[in-house]
């Protein structure tokens, strides 16, 4: 069958030729660790900012709503592309960052302009995803709060944000889960992550696809379990409210 031939085709077209691994499979394990901390480190990093422009958003002042809602719109509304260019050769253009090698292939010089870019935007994401839990927090719980003397900022931060923050948790989870995809755009500044390794085989070996096809099954077998584990933990929180 024709379809055979995928597994066999052993030319630098195929699918499946995997014969760089021996020597270029270090390019894909560095590829996932640079990876997976440009994630988690750009999603814990968006939190905090996150949470005081929903708390901007939320807020009774017209200046404040309107600042939170512009930020917002403007990295929704920009690519990520466009942002990290705009900061890794503008911001970072002016603050100079010494060239330094983290775990031996981690270029701080890089690697930090990529975290801020990558932070800035999920932040914006995060944003909705606080405020959308916030929201979700049944207003009687505020009202019972004032009633016994709390103030509004000890009602928020005591009795609101707790309950909101259990709320977010699997949407959280689930942004890192797209910072993952996100972050191979980093690859076009010469972060040595997943895709950048990928590009470095097929330039070096000139076999065009299955450095690329290896790439997206590693993405594939990081982000389907993880958002399998995410929607049993949602069912197994869902079973929790309900008892």
């Amino acid at each position: 069958m024709w379809w055979s031939n995928l597994f066999t085709d052993m030319s630098p077209a195929s699918f499946f030729n995997f014969s760089f691994l021996p020597k270029y499979g270090v390019f894909f394990i560095q590829g996932i660790e640079y990876t997976l901390m440009l994630a988690v480190v750009s999603v814990l990093l968006a939190v905090i900012p996150a949470l005081m422009l929903a708390l901007m958003r939320l807020s009774k002042n017209k200046l404040i709503h309107a600042i939170s809602g512009a930020y917002i719109a403007l990295f929704r509304s920009t690519p990520l592309l466009v942002q990290l260019s705009i900061i890794y050769f503008g911001l970072f253009g002016v603050i100079n960052i010494p060239r330094y090698s983290l775990f031996g292939f981690v270029d701080i010089s890089r690697f930090i302009p990529g975290v801020v870019a990558l932070a800035l935007n999920s932040s914006a994401y995060v944003a909705e995803i606080f405020r959308a839990g916030i929201l979700a927090v049944d207003k009687g719980q505020t009202e019972a709060s004032r009633s016994l003397g709390l103030s509004a900022w000890q009602t928020m931060r005591l009795v609101v944000l707790p309950q909101a923050i259990k709320n977010v948790l699997p949407a959280l989870a689930n942004e890192i889960i797209t910072m993952v995809k996100e972050s191979s755009i980093c690859s076009t500044l010469g972060m040595a992550e997943l895709m950048f390794g990928a590009k470095a085989v097929a330039s070096s070996t000139y076999i065009t696809l299955a450095p690329y096809t290896l790439a997206a099954l590693i993405y594939f077998c990081i982000n389907y379990p993880a958002s399998k584990g995410i929607e049993a933990i949602e069912r197994r929180m869902r079973r929790g409210d309900k008892a």
